[in-house]
């Protein structure tokens, strides 16, 4: 019985883990890796956004010119769209990290392209666990490569270390014979 607990552990920790690594966003560009933008949460209010936008225009140093009157990107009427535009330069041009996409938490890292009518936001790039930022096309932010700053690459090797363990468990328990199983 304690066999068969661990047994259904077991696999229950390799489909979850495979299900896990199945999550990434499914948006490629041609070169096969995975178009990443930083954009205003739906759910933030107007007022935080309009704060956290003032800020990355400002102090922050995004390029907020193409979200000017007269810009590709200036939508008076969406605070939303501008924020995003402004989340999205800051975080390629400053690491294009977590904490480069928090904006007092009213931002957050899409697949989802949120580029609008005439105004092309550029995507970053992930390859291999690895950003690195497009050629934007209104002349956006350096390129860069951040490698080795996921925060999965941390943690990667826990599953692989519970399931083997689980598995050379089960094994030697069933070689000895012993019906007793402790976890």
């Amino acid at each position: 019985m304690a066999n068969n607990f661990a047994l259904f552990l077991l696999i229950l920790l390799i489909l979850g883990s495979s299900a896990a690594e199945s999550r990434q966003p499914s948006t490629r560009d041609q070169s096969g890796a995975t178009e990443l933008w930083c954009v205003a949460k739906n759910n933030a209010d107007d007022a935080s956004l309009q704060s956290a936008l003032d800020w990355a225009c400002g102090a922050g140093g995004a390029d907020c010119s193409p979200i000017q009157p007269g810009g590709a990107c200036y939508d008076a009427s969406n605070v939303q769209n501008m924020a995003s535009f402004a989340f999205n330069d800051y975080f390629r041009k400053h690491g294009m990290t977590d904490d480069s996409c928090f904006f007092q938490n009213a931002a957050a890292i899409t697949s989802l392209n949120p580029s609008y009518g005439n105004c092309r936001i550029p995507a970053s790039s992930l390859r291999n666990g690895n950003f690195s930022s497009q050629t934007p096309s209104v002349g956006l932010g350096p390129s860069e490569d951040i490698s080795g700053s996921g925060r999965k690459s941390g943690r990667s090797w826990v599953w692989p270390m519970v399931i083997g363990y689980l598995f050379f468990r089960i094994v030697f328990q069933s070689q000895i014979g012993s019906s007793s199983f402790c976890i």
